[in-house]
């Protein structure tokens, strides 16, 4: 391998290790999910039919992690380490740092060895947390699935076992990012190793028996070279592939969290598809838009409207048609009756447009593709909130 191909192979790891860093600190706040399991009034409601009815034939999204539990055989490494040839001693200055030489080599054999050793290791733990985390999503889903109540214990018992085995995860992730930087060094020093070599082959004072060592010490030197290199790439690949997968894993928790939380799932989370669009953050326009068809109408007639499904399902719908787009909640209150009559039912449709924001955002919609505006309307009997697509 060159020099250039060298330093693009660390340079990559040091961008995942810095990813991989990110990452685990951002797990450290997620414990915070615990409470959206017992969150107020944002999942308190039935759905009633909605005024503007969402596209027909929308399809429920699938619940990620609930496949059966079935433990994956870890990956094992290829690494495999040589033996460093010995050499005898000649008496001359280039023997005597040739036989230097050949002990650093020795030296660097032992810690590729190591590192092996402790990437399969990290690996198997790695497959170990993941089917844990696996086994307890797919009972939290099969019990959703059968019907639950909202914010079982049983179920956020299980939800924390996820999320533990989720963190150890990230944990492994920290330590492939510390064998990384060691096995980095072994790297700089092996390609030191290799320098020295080559220009002991100028030193004067030389024998025959001298040169044919240095030959020999540079084969090996090359060949540990392609070892390092190829360990540093296997833990490269392992470190991009962990971090996605607990990020995306991590979104998938939340999702379960708002599921629990509800005692019924709605769908894959749709964090993923907001941010694979480039869509800027949302102005507020502080009404609705004239001539525009409501997505969906959510009519607040009766105590615990349960409206979370019929949502998620507009939302996934309008998502899949345009990544890129933002929504106003808008919440709509009648006229009729006193002006003191009137300003209770504001303040009453401003909180439940409040709780389906709060219902959208669990949903996976970030702050910044939402947009939250009142109005009156003499039309309507009771209470209502519109979610626009803008």
């Amino acid at each position: 391998m060159t020099g250039a191909s060298a330093s693009k192979a660390k340079a990559e790891w040091k961008t995942l290790a810095l990813l991989g860093v990110l990452l685990s600190a951002g797990l450290a706040g997620c414990s915070a999910v615990d409470s959206v399991l017992f969150g107020g009034a944002a999942g308190d409601a039935r759905a009633a039919p909605p005024a503007a009815a969402p596209v027909a034939g929308a399809m429920p999204g699938t619940l990620p992690g609930a496949q059966p539990s079935v433990a994956p055989e870890a990956p094992v490494t290829t690494i495999q380490t040589m033996r460093v040839a010995d050499g005898r001693a000649t008496g001359t200055i280039v023997g005597q740092k040739a036989q230097e030489l050949r002990t650093e080599l020795t030296a660097l054999q032992g810690r590729i060895e190591t590192n092996a050793q402790r990437l399969a290791a990290l690996r198997t733990s790695e497959a170990a947390y993941a089917a844990a985390y696996h086994d307890a999503t797919a009972r939290i889903a099969a019990k959703l699935q059968v019907g639950t109540t909202r914010g079982n214990p049983e179920l956020v018992s299980q939800w924390n076992a996820a999320q533990d085995s989720l963190d150890r995860l990230a944990t492994d992730i920290n330590g492939l990012n510390a064998l990384g930087s060691g096995i980095s060094t072994d790297d700089s020093r092996a390609h030191y190793v290799l320098d020295t070599v080559r220009a002991a082959f100028g030193v004067s004072g030389a024998v025959d028996e001298d040169h044919r060592q240095l030959r020999v010490l540079e084969d090996e030197t090359n060949q540990t070279i392609v070892l390092i290199e190829r360990l540093l790439r296997e833990i490269t690949q392992d470190v991009e592939r962990q971090t996605s997968y607990v990020a995306n894993e991590r979104a998938n928790l939340t999702t379960l969290a708002n599921a629990i939380k509800n005692g019924q799932v709605y769908g894959a989370n749709l964090g993923p598809t907001l941010l694979a669009s480039a869509a800027s953050p949302m102005p507020v326009t502080g009404g609705m838009m004239a001539g525009v068809p409501p997505l969906v109408v959510i009519r607040f007639d009766r105590a615990n409207v349960q409206y979370e499904q019929i949502l998620y399902t507009a939302l996934a719908q309008a998502l899949e048609a345009r990544p890129d787009a933002g929504f106003e909640v808008v919440a709509v209150a009648p006229t009729a009756g006193t002006a003191a009559a009137v300003q209770l039912a504001q303040s009453e449709a401003r909180r439940n447009a409040e709780a389906v924001m709060r219902a959208m955002s669990d949903m996976g919609v970030p702050a910044t593709r939402l947009a939250l505006s009142s109005t009156t309307d003499p039309s309507v009997p009771t209470n209502e909130v519109r979610v626009f697509v803008r």
